[in-house]
């Protein structure tokens, strides 16, 4: 054989050599690859609100921001407008662990522990700033970490939903003009006593279902914040808006207990301090949006907006808000409004 041939068996040979010991170098690394790719969490959140809503903008926000800081570890999918069931069945949800995170109101809440619904009382707080000193209170912060303890369920952030006002087709200024309306209220104690102060006879019906409940006069009417009315278009179906700003609502965004404790203190630094951004900036926008609509259903939607005897209403809700029907006590109320 020539000793170009020697030459040219001999590269041929390394260059195999080479290729073989890449290949091999890369199969050993394909299973670390493998697992940094997997490696990924899909958390599943849930909410009853619309696409449009600040709601769920903010807790799209929130995601993206959580995967870039956790380096895509975690990923937060999340599913709005009912599509995992109500807001009772999103709590259920939470508590076995088949939801991953979601938001209920603060009242639905305050079934695994009473104290929390009293950020969402009515008539508790005397205006959004008394509202607004008390999230942002020891005391509430108190009552968070009770819950979180006694709960199953992680509470991460509280959000201002918006101020409840009452839509009908008639005009509503004082008390009487409610008795034995069937008014639409969500299917929670606490959100009953309102209707029951002023004689009205509450009507538990699904959110996703309401709309088409006003269209066809099943119920009288329904109360939520003005951003909800509008979002949810219930302004088609009825003609008034009474500005009975009787309870302050709040949204809390929560975590299964389980999956949350699985958490890194780093990974839960995380998520705590992402959502508190993202809640604070979509109570703001909540607020600014509130405001803006008391004009713009006048003068752009044609509807009627009705002021109300305020202090009638209040009179009848107060003496309620320290007895035997709330699910917390009368130290938890005078806590808040001491901060009035």
């Amino acid at each position: 054989m020539s000793r170009k041939s020697i030459t040219s068996e001999f590269m041929l040979g390394r260059r195999t050599l080479l290729r073989c010991a890449t290949a091999a170098t890369v199969s050993l690394a394909a299973p670390g690859l493998i697992r940094q790719a997997s490696a990924a969490e899909e958390l599943r959140f849930a909410h009853i609100f619309t696409v449009e809503q600040p709601f769920h903008k903010w807790v799209l926000w929130a995601s993206e921001k959580i995967e870039q800081k956790t380096a895509g570890r975690y990923k937060i999918t999340v599913f709005p407008a009912s599509a995992l069931g109500g807001e009772v069945d999103i709590y259920r949800s939470l508590s076995v662990g088949t939801i991953d995170m979601g938001f209920t109101g603060a009242p639905t809440a305050s079934r695994d522990y009473g104290p929390l619904g009293l950020i969402s009382g009515p008539y508790v707080f005397r205006g959004y700033d008394h509202w607004k000193r008390y999230r942002d209170s020891d005391v509430f912060k108190e009552i968070m970490e009770a819950y979180n303890e006694t709960s199953g369920i992680h509470a991460v952030a509280a959000v201002y939903y918006g101020t409840r006002q009452v839509t009908s087709n008639k005009t509503i200024r004082e008390p009487a003009d409610m008795e034995g309306l069937k008014l639409r209220v969500p299917n929670v104690p606490l959100y009953l006593l309102f209707p029951r102060s002023v004689g009205a006879n509450p009507a538990p019906i699904a959110f996703a279902e309401l709309y088409l409940a006003l269209q066809q006069r099943t119920v009288d009417a329904q109360e939520n914040p003005l951003p909800t009315i509008l979002a949810q278009k219930f302004h088609e179906v009825q003609t008034n808006i009474a500005l009975t700003d009787h309870m302050i609502d709040t949204l809390v965004a929560l975590a299964n207990s389980a999956k949350w404790n699985r958490l890194s203190e780093e990974d839960k630094g995380i998520f705590n301090s992402t959502f508190a951004e993202a809640m604070a900036k979509c109570t703001e926008e909540v607020r600014a949006t509130e405001l803006q609509l008391i004009s713009d259903f006048k003068t752009q939607y044609g509807v009627a907006v009705d002021e109300v005897n305020k202090e009638a209403f209040r009179s009848l809700m107060t003496p309620l808000l320290s007895g035997s029907d709330v699910p917390w006590s009368p130290e938890d109320y005078e806590r808040a409004q001491a901060l009035a």
